[in-house]
């Protein structure tokens, strides 16, 4: 049983509706979940919420195109547009700035709003994010079976299962049938079928939108960052790791061993320790 009581609410945005889950107070510490079939806040985040809300306002939301919350995405520059939807929603929770914890696509959503709005975003925690070097290499397989999911026979539980269990989890790391079947009817509601959230892109500009290593604002960000990554993450490239670190000026980097591409469940226990001492390490 939690030690904290779990809040929900619907925020009205300008354009769209956003679910949002919380526990704790504190320091907002705003979490962002990936792109993967299904996904949603909670289940991305769930073994790690009731310990970071020791020290923190842990806010979970399901992001646009995700979850309970409306669908749809821009896909010209999708990166941007949830960047943008998490602005509306820190305006929605009458905060000037938070911390923010992105995991792949919720990992580049949180890059872009450090680089379009700085002066919302305290310290950042990146897990495998996206977009680092998406147009400079062909897509890795767990890519291409992400971005594949609602392609051909369209969606199936056959082939959730084969991508949480072969590319977003490292070789060995059970996952209970409980967790793919709660994602695989998530991923098969009526609205999420029709216009998928995260698709290939549409054309060579919306690509290059998404590949942020081709963004000089890295460059110049002073923002604390801690990039996580798994060393056999099979989605996005471990070398994202590096390069993070040698082109942001406050940046360091962890690689953990055996672990794929959902750090934040596969080594929980070292990933809460990890991230609760550099955010509150700003707190001093």
């Amino acid at each position: 049983m939690s030690d904290f009581a779990t809040r929900q609410q619907v925020l009205k945005l300008r354009n769209r509706e956003i679910f949002v889950t919380e526990q704790g107070e504190g320091p907002a510490l705003v979490m962002l979940h990936g792109g993967g079939p299904g996904a949603s806040g909670q289940s991305n985040f769930s073994r790690n919420m009731e310990e970071l809300a020791r020290d923190f306002r842990v806010i979970v939301p399901d992001m646009p195109g995700y979850g309970r919350s409306t669908k749809g995405i821009d896909k010209r520059d999708s990166f941007g547009d949830l960047a943008g939807a998490m602005a509306e929603m820190l305006d929605a929770l009458n905060l000037e700035k938070a911390h923010f914890a992105g995991n792949s696509l919720g990992g580049a959503a949180a890059i872009r709003l450090m680089l379009e709005k700085p002066n919302r975003v305290d310290r950042l925690v990146l897990m495998g994010p996206g977009g680092i070097g998406t147009t400079r290499a062909l897509p890795t397989k767990g890519l291409n079976a992400l971005l594949n999911y609602y392609q051909g026979e369209g969606p199936t539980r056959e082939k959730l299962a084969h991508f949480i269990r072969h590319y977003l989890v490292a070789k060995g790391i059970p996952v209970d049938d409980e967790l793919i079947d709660a994602r695989y009817q998530d991923s098969i509601r009526p609205e999420v079928v029709a216009n998928p959230p995260l698709t290939r892109p549409p054309g060579p500009r919306a690509l290059w939108k998404m590949d942020l290593t081709r963004d000089a604002r890295l460059r110049k960000a002073r923002h604390p960052v801690l990039v996580l990554w798994g060393a056999d993450d099979l989605v996005n490239r471990p070398s994202g790791a590096h390069w993070l670190q040698k082109h942001l000026p406050n940046c360091s980097s962890y690689l953990f061993a055996r672990t794929g591409h959902w750090i934040q469940w596969e080594r929980s226990d070292e990933f809460n320790a990890v991230t609760a001492s550099f955010l509150k390490a700003n707190n001093k």
